[in-house]
């Protein structure tokens, strides 16, 4: 331990709760439950009323989640609840081109076939994983959830943490996790800065209805103003799109009626899938690069957004913090087993060493890509098409690529390795 009196100074310290967490997002309630299933006393600060947000209607807003990502769910108690509302996903079709002039003769399929571990991974709607997490933390023993309070000032001395919130009351813990988000008042606070930059690019995101199965498909359709995402929804008739256009092209078409919306969008969809029309709320996300410099600090630890907010090209955000979840439940459980303290800097570098690596080597990757496929150079075309063409004739570098995406690759934490902690 960092101070030898350690043990006696925490052993006699009364603390509110072992860990808190700020944000109640996904990332939050799926550490909460890791923690909570190793023995852990949780509180998660949400900002969020918790049932306007469980008990709301299909709007499309949905996640790919991989492999990797269905096993954590599956050892915190989560999957077994949603499993049976997530689309399966079969294959991924990766093509560039022009709107109105379909894809290029060059394409890259991955297909599920080739790997043993089934599925590529699942498409699973916000409101269904939401309502699950939320459940699952109202059954257990050894979370708090405070929802509807935000955190307004952190404290950290040597031996703990305290927060204060919003309604003025003040909480003490061992350690203070930040899941919330990119603009983290958590990350502001212990002095961690951030480095990044904008894409000029948002993201529009919807649901349609289409006439034709989509059948396990997912396709990302490359086009100089930005990659267009085509997710399965449960069903078979019902997809998600993520479409980026660059900012002035999205808040014109953002500001359109239905129909104008619609007519906007099937040149760039085709008609490969038959008629569609919209099915779900319109929604608008800006595109950036935020990765913090550090993922810890004394006392506090950063997840997902709050510490790699990535381009959502390859549907990799959530996977991202899940890996993070995992590395640092299986940190923390680990140090606590051992009579170690479980917030100071020697325990949390552990967890800042298995994923700032890569976390960051990922985001830029996502970055290259997107700066690569985003234009209309027609050298740069020419050559991103051959590209896809060259790995989509490799079935050995495909495969690499499927159990990369899929979580499958690197040294996994235990719950996404699909064992208990």
């Amino acid at each position: 331990m960092d101070n030898p009196f350690a043990a006696i100074i925490l052993a006699i310290m009364k603390f509110d709760t072992d860990i808190l967490i700020a944000g109640g997002g996904l990332n939050g309630p799926a550490l909460a439950l890791a923690l909570a299933h190793g023995g852990l006393r949780v509180t998660v600060v949400d900002a969020r009323p918790a049932p306007a947000r469980a008990e709301a209607g299909f709007d499309g807003r949905a996640y790919a989640l991989a492999i990797a990502s269905r096993r954590l769910l599956t050892m915190i108690g989560i999957w077994p609840t949603v499993g049976d509302l997530a689309q399966p996903i079969l294959q991924i079709k990766a093509s560039d081109g022009l709107a109105g002039q379909g894809p290029a003769p060059f394409f890259l399929t991955f297909d599920a076939a080739e790997i043993e571990e089934g599925p590529m991974g699942f498409l699973l709607e916000d409101r269904h994983l939401y309502a699950a997490f939320l459940a699952a933390m109202r059954e257990e023993p050894n979370i708090t959830l405070l929802s509807g309070e935000t955190v307004t000032d952190q404290d950290v001395t040597v031996n703990g943490v305290t927060i204060t919130l919003a309604s003025g009351g003040r909480l003490k813990g061992r350690l203070l996790v930040g899941c919330d988000g990119r603009g983290s008042g958590t990350a502001t606070r212990a002095g961690i800065r951030r480095v990044g930059w904008g894409y000029g690019q948002t993201a529009l995101v919807t649901a349609i209805r289409h006439e034709k199965d989509h059948c396990g498909t997912a396709h990302q359709f490359f086009m100089p103003e930005g990659p267009l995402a085509i997710l399965p929804l449960k069903g078979g008739h019902h997809s998600s799109i993520v479409w980026s256009e660059t900012e002035e092209n999205a808040a014109r078409i953002q500001a359109l009626p239905d129909d104008q919306y619609l007519a906007a969008l099937r040149p760039r969809f085709g008609d490969f899938l038959g008629e569609i029309t919209l099915a779900g709320d319109r929604f608008t996300y800006p595109l950036s690069l935020s990765l913090a410099e550090r993922f810890v600090a004394p006392r506090v630890a950063l997840v997902g957004d709050a510490a790699h907010g990535v381009h959502p090209i390859a549907g990799q955000g959530l996977n991202l913090g899940l890996r993070d979840v995992a590395a640092l439940a299986q940190t923390l459980i680990e140090a606590h087993r051992r009579g170690e303290d479980i917030g100071s800097l020697t325990t949390l570098e552990a967890y800042q060493r298995w994923r700032r690596f890569d976390s960051t080597t990922l985001a830029l990757g996502m970055d290259t890509v997107n700066r690569l496929f985003s234009n209309d150079n027609p050298i740069l075309r020419t050559g991103r098409d051959l590209g896809l063409g060259l790995v989509n004739a490799l079935p050995g570098l495909r495969r690499r690529f499927i159990r990369q995406a899929a979580g499958l690759q690197g040294d996994l934490p235990r719950l996404l390795a699909g064992k208990q902690i």
